[in-house]
Parts: structure tokens; C-alpha cells; sequence
């Protein structure tokens, strides 16, 4: 089993929505997944909770509880296990880079988030997890988008090549418990997040 955590120090830069979206994806592309809620608003699990859809697992748990969980998960048959972490909790973020094979960052391209990102950053260092940052809710032409893959470089730390737009696909899917390549299966948003997917699966493989 692969485990994911997505990761960020900061609220407001796309966790859930990332998690959910690569979970469907992966359920799509034949994975059994299992989408691990750590944040205590459980916005992964109340999304599920509106889902008709019965994959992808959602688990909502408790960080001390994360190595049992993910354990269980793994004698499940679980191939892929993403982990939705709470921003502002270290020790919540720590325990799940710590039972990752790699943590993704999100980010917007703005100055406060990029701020923000050296907080991640540590601890996934602390963690020896390898990281990438993922740029989200990136706006159409943005002018910042090239300078913060180059403030992301003093970290040493990989951005992906491929970035999530600022896609009304996004918010409007995730209200009726789906994502956008489920709510608008060709638009630019669900190519974007099957990108995103296949560099993540093939960063995990590495």
C-alpha cells in the first residue's frame, strides 16, 4: 500500500479538495482507496456523507489512531491511502508524514501562502518524508505563478509540473458529494486533476 498526506500549515489552500479529487481518481483508475480524515471539521467525511457514490473509502479518525487505521487499511486490500490532514495542528501534520511514502504540499501562488510554506516544510523535514508542492487554485495568465516556483526553490523542495486552476468545476462539484471529473467530465478542471494524479502515482512508484 502507498500512503499520501496532504499537508499545509495554513487553512484555505485546498487540502480536502485536492484529497477528494485524487481519491476518485484513483478509484477510477481501478485502486482501492481509502481517504483518511484527520482534520476535526471532517469536511472529507461530510462530503462522503453526501456522496451516492460508495467509493472512495472515507475514514474519519483521530491522528494517535493514524497508524492503526492505516494498518487496518492495508490488511483491507487498500492499495492507495490519502491522508487529509487540519491546519495549524504540528502534531497531527507530523504523524501523518511520518506513515507517508510522500507528502503534498498545496499552495495558492500568493505572497501570505508562500509565507506559509516554510512551516510545512520543516515538518515535513522533520518527518524525512519526501515532499512536493502543488500550486492550487491558480488564477488564468497569473503573473505570480513563476515567481513562486522560484521562492519554492530555496526549500529544495520539487514543485509539480502541473498546476490546479481557480475552476468553479472545483467548489460547485464537491456540494453534491462529487468532484469535477464526475461533475464535468471533459472541462479543464478534470484534466487538471488527472495530471496531477498520474504525478503523484508515478512519484509514489519512484
Amino acid at each position: 500500500m502507498k500512503t499520501l498526506a496532504v499537508l499545509s500549515q495554513k487553512g484555505g489552500t485546498g487540502k480536502t479538495t485536492i484529497a477528494v479529487h485524487l481519491a476518485v481518481e484513483a478509484s477510477r483508475n481501478g485502486k482501492t482507496v481509502a481517504l483518511i480524515d484527520l482534520d476535526p471539521q471532517a469536511s472529507a467525511a461530510k462530503w462522503s456523507d453526501t456522496r451516492s457514490d460508495e467509493t472512495p473509502i472515507v475514514i474519519s479518525a483521530h491522528a494517535t489512531r493514524l497508524p492503526q487505521v492505516l494498518h487496518t487499511a492495508e490488511q483491507g486490500g487498500v492499495d492507495l491511502a490519502i491522508i487529509d490532514t487540519s491546519p495549524n495542528t504540528d502534531s497531527t501534520s507530523l504523524n501523518a508524514a511520518e506513515m507517508a511514502n510522500l507528502a503534498l504540499i498545496p499552495s495558492r501562488d500568493a505572497r501570505f501562502d508562500l509565507e506559509a510554506i516554510s512551516a510545512t516544510i520543516k515538518i515535513g523535514k522533520m518527518a524525512d518524508v519526501e515532499m512536493r508542492v502543488i500550486f492550487n487554485a491558480v488564477k488564468a495568465r497569473s503573473s505570480m505563478l513563476y515567481k513562486a516556483k522560484r521562492a519554492v526553490e530555496v526549500y529544495g523542495v520539487p514543485t509539480a509540473p502541473c498546476v490546479l486552476g481557480d475552476r468553479v468545476a472545483f467548489s460547485h462539484a464537491v456540494v453534491d458529494g462529487k468532484t469535477a471529473q464526475e461533475f464535468e467530465p471533459s472541462g479543464k478542471a478534470s484534466n487538471e486533476v488527472r495530471a496531477l494524479y498520474r504525478y503523484v502515482m508515478k512519484e509514489l512508484e519512484e
